[in-house]
């Protein structure tokens, strides 16, 4: 069966009581777990939404308030860690990390990454986006280590995503608000798929952009579990 990532990422706006809704809208869904990231002041120091993206980070202070809400919302969360520091209040909570695709292309060209290389010491499984194939990589044959492919243009459109290059991962991040794409990516024998959700798409959210809202993503999910009961086993 599809393992499906709602990425709440960015989108709950601070709002414990909306990020519970998300969770609880997600796990309703039929997703699997629910993602978040993690970020520090000077990551964003020019980004023009730095203080509604301080809101939103996983962090010391509010990680335990996080884990607490999924608990309740019955659902299983994990993070981007986009700092080495982050790994270490991430890793009592989490039992799985995410590397987003800019630290995905310097591990496929085999560069130094203190976050990966702090990842993999805790033993857990890494999900790792990435654009380019990851097939000459030295950890490609990595048992804790899953691959997704990710077209990095948000949004991006389904003529962007070349969906050859999907045989060379183990599923795929969506950027695109086209229900096709994800759903053809299933249906090509994307075991994972990862998807950003929002609670309200006329919000200006940072990543609404590239988001379904609740009924789209209720439709996108009863279409895989649909491709995953008549797709061939591999």
């Amino acid at each position: 069966m599809t393992f499906i990532i709602s990425e709440i990422g960015v989108n709950w706006d601070g709002d414990l009581n909306l990020l519970q809704e998300m969770m609880q809208e997600s796990k309703k869904a039929g997703c699997n777990v629910v993602k978040f990231q993690s970020f520090n002041e000077k990551m964003i120091m020019n980004h023009p939404k730095k203080s509604h993206l301080m809101k939103c980070t996983i962090n010391k202070s509010n990680i335990e308030q996080i884990h607490q809400i999924a608990k309740k919302s019955n659902i299983e969360w994990f993070s981007t860690p986009m700092y080495p520091e982050a790994i270490d209040f991430l890793e009592p909570y989490v039992q799985r990390y995410k590397i987003r695709e800019f630290d995905g292309r310097r591990i496929i060209n085999n560069l130094d990454s203190e976050i990966f290389s702090k990842i993999m010491k805790t033993d857990k499984e890494v999900i790792i986006s990435s654009n380019v194939s990851p097939i000459n990589c030295k950890f490609y044959e990595d048992e804790k280590i899953k691959w997704l492919y990710c077209v990095p243009k948000y949004p991006c459109k389904l003529e962007d995503v070349n969906f050859n290059n999907l045989k060379k991962f183990d599923g795929y991040s969506n950027h695109s608000t086209e229900l096709m794409v994800p759903l053809t990516a299933v249906a090509l024998g994307a075991e994972i798929i990862e998807i950003h959700i929002t609670s309200d798409k006329s919000k200006e959210f940072a990543d609404n952009n590239v988001s379904f809202d609740y009924k789209q993503l209720n439709n996108l999910v009863k279409h895989i579990k649909t491709i995953d009961k008549i797709r061939p086993s591999k």
